[in-house]
């Protein structure tokens, strides 16, 4: 035995080979992953976001107005999807985070623009992600003169102002500075969330199989719906007490605005909790080892934290990556914390967001309720 004998390392080989072909979950994590971020990285994630939707308050209707929308969309970066009636339409809709621009022409408009007075044209942007608004931002000084410019050729050039045609006012709603943090932070309560209870209670069920104490969870007389649920409750308190650091951090450290009810704040927390201590029961209920258990957590935290909006901005991705996006629970809750912290939202506002939560945690609790085991088969 003290010579090596490729005889018995070929049967190790094997062996290996022979038990990895047996674990179907950890072959399809070594195919699956490479493939998944092939694909996200390859297709879905794109730094420079375009045809971002983009609201429209006319209440100058010439054809200088016309133009300059014909130009917003001409550009790439604005796809016109409402026309707002008022200045309350436009706050509710970036509010809502339905559009990401408002452009409001004023009623004057082609009327100053005639006398050379430089009228005023105001755009709207949520800046709660500075990184989704940038480029479209740096595109739109240079589109609008160039616009009014080609259509007063010959007629107003003479009387123009040295400083331009039209006075361009940027308004980045929510976060004036462009601070990174303003962004990052919030989200890291879901991202850290996300991560943790899923992760921990991924391991609970399994846990107790390697242990050899299942035969006694299964012994007690309980439901299935009550052994879940009651697994998930410390974990609650667990989440918590991360979401306290959190929100002391981002106040204290980074000087994050809190301009909403934190009562809402808990709301959404505990529901967004829910959600994911739910998801991480279930992948214990059908993983058979704690190894399993964390590849089924990090398969499913993979595109969470890339098709959520945390990293990349959300709406810079194809159609097809924002619908799969819409699916987790992170993609909501973001959307949310930072609406409710930088917006200021209320249940109103928060309500398209909240439901989809709701809606995978009934989804997810009938998939684990159905691979639930009353017995060792």
């Amino acid at each position: 035995m003290t010579r090596f004998s490729p005889r018995r390392w070929w049967g190790i080989v094997r062996k290996e080979f022979i038990q990895l072909q047996r674990d179907r979950l950890t072959f399809g994590m070594i195919v699956g992953i490479p493939v998944m971020q092939l694909l996200l990285f390859g297709f879905a994630i794109n730094t420079d976001p375009r045809n971002l939707p983009t609201a429209v308050l006319s209440l100058d209707q010439s054809v200088w107005s016309r133009s300059i929308v014909a130009g917003l969309q001409n550009t790439g970066y604005f796809r016109i999807v409402a026309v707002a009636r008022s200045a309350d339409d436009v706050d509710a809709m970036l509010a809502r985070g339905d559009v990401q621009f408002a452009v409001t022409i004023p009623e004057d408009f082609s009327r100053r623009l005639v006398r050379g007075e430089r009228p005023a044209l105001l755009v709207e942007a949520d800046a709660t992600d500075p990184a989704a608004t940038s480029g479209a931002l740096a595109a739109l000084d240079t589109m609008v003169e160039t616009v009014v410019a080609r259509d007063a050729a010959g007629v107003l050039l003479p009387r123009a102002p040295p400083d331009g045609l039209v006075e361009l006012r940027l308004h980045r709603r929510y976060n004036a500075e462009g601070i990174t943090q303003y962004n990052i932070v919030p989200g890291l309560l879901g991202v850290i969330l996300t991560m943790t209870m899923v992760l921990m209670t991924s391991l609970a069920l399994t846990r107790e199989r390697e242990r050899g104490t299942w035969e006694n969870l299964i012994a007690t007389p309980a439901l299935p719906i009550e052994v879940m649920t009651g697994k998930i409750v410390p974990y609650v308190a667990i989440g918590l007490v991360q979401v306290l650091l959190v929100l002391a951090a981002a106040r204290g450290v980074f000087g994050i605005p809190m301009r909403g009810s934190l009562v809402v704040l808990l709301g959404v927390v505990l529901l967004f909790l829910a959600a994911n201590l739910v998801l991480g029961i279930t992948f214990s209920s059908i993983a058979r080892t704690q190894l399993q258990a964390m590849q089924m957590t990090f398969f499913f935290f993979l595109p969470s934290i890339l098709l959520s909006g945390f990293m990349f901005p959300f709406r810079g991705m194809p159609e097809w990556a924002q619908w799969l996006g819409s699916l987790l629970p992170l993609t909501h809750f973001l959307v949310l914390v930072r609406g409710i912290l930088l917006k200021g939202n209320d249940w109103q506002a928060l309500w398209p967001q909240v439901w989809p939560i709701a809606a995978f945690m009934l989804v997810v609790i009938a998939i684990g309720l159905r691979f639930y085991r009353r017995t060792l088969d």
